[in-house]
């Protein structure tokens, strides 16, 4: 029988322990990118001579207790002096009919036709081809008014249902957000069509009558930009239209609020923040990417965007989210060494360190100050892309060169995007499965998708250097399915379309999103078998 040392099995326990709250934890201010910086969301930009088919990309990983269920919104025609209801409170509701503590904070006219969108927690992709990520920047408490209309959610769900380019939706949510005024704290979306990829900050414009102060940057072309709970946005060129956006009388609002003094160039993210622009995973990605630039984690600024050394494919980017820094001088888990006996070659015992078998990249918060608690400095405690308090994310391509129904893809998962396939979504898809439209995170429910992977990624945890030899290899299975099909799935579309079959085309695309999505479910449940098999024994 094997044996377990003592702080093996003191390991194990407290993974165990982790199993039962790691989804959920919150996050505290003492967090790995300084103070007053949060933990939540992931988003990366891919200009199109930065990919390598051509495709614009934007992503994000939802990371924290926020809503999993999401379902297509379809398009929808409107008679004339119809009002649409602006809500609070949509990111903690259990399914689509759920209106528990959501609040009307006012409405604004409709449009004559909407289009359909993949309506996520945070909207993300509209039948145009538009596609939209987040994180939440938080910026100075003192512009947070209360009494604008908007949170970054609806504002992100009205460009989708109306607009069909980048510029146009940032246009629209900038109108909105200073007419209506913007209450929710500073969030950046990054925002997709098969042309270009733009950032946008906003914020509160504080006290007295709601409104809002914004600037948009183009991403270049040929570059890669990310974003993660910082404002990036520098030097503000006001002369570059093709370049930058921004709100009305935005200098005068600066000076007027005191956070430019008119003279030095106005830098938008001293406007709304005023702290260092960047962390570790903005400096992780961008050095990594652009490594002949020779980044220093020590300068006052990194650059807003960088021309990759080599062309980005969706497969690089989802290689980001799943990116835990491990084998790197930033690997958490380093120091996390057990000694075992072990033959040298000539039969002799010998002892030597190696990392322990129970030892996960996915320990939680608690865990990690139990552990340097009991051995100060034991980790280095950072702020990896891929956590496992992740509600979802996503990678989505937009692409010029076919038709809008199978044009962008949303690489979607559920849960830890370290352990979690990706199914793909189409800007023309129809419906998804049923269980999608169930929330998992108020409670454990065998009918809602997420914790089809939730138990066999928590279960692979225990032990991950046994529960890993089963996720990544059919993570990587899926992947390559995805990749490899993609291309009879737009020639399939894309016949439709020419043969005027639009409705068809949609079906199509739809129907293989759910069978992706079933085969998908069905493995991890067979996955999750195989780990209780295992685990269920005991030590």
């Amino acid at each position: 029988m094997k044996k377990y040392s003592l702080i093996q099995k003191t390991f194990l326990l407290l993974l165990l322990l982790s199993f039962s709250v790691s989804s959920f934890s919150q996050y505290s201010d003492n967090d790995p990118d300084g103070p007053g910086y949060a933990e939540n969301c992931t988003t990366i930009m891919v200009g199109r001579l930065a990919s390598t088919d051509g495709s614009v990309m934007t992503s994000h990983s939802c990371d924290g207790k926020y809503r999993t269920w999401l379902d297509i919104v379809p398009h929808h025609k409107y008679e004339t002096g119809t009002m649409h209801p602006v809500y609070e409170g949509m990111m903690a509701t259990e399914e689509a009919w759920d209106m528990t503590g959501v609040i009307k904070k006012g409405e604004i006219p409709e449009v004559a036709e909407t289009f359909s969108f993949l309506n996520t927690a945070y909207p993300c992709l509209n039948e145009k081809q538009l596609a939209i990520g987040e994180t939440t920047i938080y910026g100075r408490q003192e512009l947070i008014n209360p009494d604008g209309m908007f949170y970054i959610e609806e504002l992100e769900k009205i460009a989708l249902q109306r607009c069909s380019t980048a510029r146009q939706a940032i246009a629209l949510i900038g109108k909105l957000a200073e007419n209506y005024g913007y209450c929710d704290l500073a969030e950046c979306i990054t925002i997709a069509d098969p042309k270009e990829v733009w950032q946008l900050e906003i914020a509160g414009s504080g006290k007295g009558k709601p409104s809002a102060v914004w600037c948009a940057q183009r991403v270049p072309d040929d570059h890669v930009g990310i974003v993660a709970n910082i404002p990036r946005i520098s030097v503000i060129d006001f002369n570059n239209h093709d370049y930058f956006m921004y709100s009305t009388d935005l200098q005068n609002v600066a000076k007027k609020l005191g956070y430019w003094d008119g003279k030095e160039p106005l830098r938008f993210w001293k406007v709304i923040n005023g702290k260092k622009p960047f962390a570790i995973r903005e400096y992780y990605v961008l050095s990594t990417l652009a490594p002949s630039l020779n980044l220093s984690f020590d300068a006052e600024e990194l650059p807003f965007s960088v021309k990759p050394e080599r062309k980005l494919s969706p497969a690089d980017v989802m290689k980001y989210f799943t990116e835990t820094y491990e084998n790197t001088q930033w690997d958490m888990t380093k120091n996390l060494l057990v000694t075992v006996k072990e033959k040298d070659a000539d039969g002799k015992e010998i002892e030597k360190k190696v990392k322990s078998p129970v030892v996960s990249n996915w320990m939680n918060n608690d865990l990690k100050t139990l552990i340097n608690e009991l051995k100060p400095g034991t980790i280095d405690r950072q702020r990896t892309i891929a956590i496992s308090g992740c509600s979802y994310s996503h990678v989505i391509q937009c692409r010029s060169w076919l038709p809008d129904e199978v044009g962008a893809v949303a690489w979607f998962s559920f849960d830890n995007p370290g352990q979690s396939p990706r199914i793909p979504i189409f800007s023309g898809a129809l419906s998804l499965p049923a269980s999608f439209a169930i929330c998992g995170q108020q409670r454990y429910r065998t009918d809602a998708a997420i914790w089809s992977f939730r138990e066999a990624n928590r279960l692979s945890s225990v032990i991950w250097s046994k529960g890993r030899l089963l996720i990544e290899p059919a993570v990587k299975e899926f992947q390559v399915k995805g990749f490899e099909e993609l291309p009879l799935v737009e020639k399939k579309v894309t016949e439709l379309v020419s043969a005027g079959k639009n409705q068809e085309a949609r079906e199509y695309v739809t129907s293989y999103t759910n069978n992706f999505a079933a085969a998908t479910m069905s493995r991890w449940q067979e996955i999750k078998t195989s780990l209780w098999g295992t685990l269920g024994r005991g030590f």
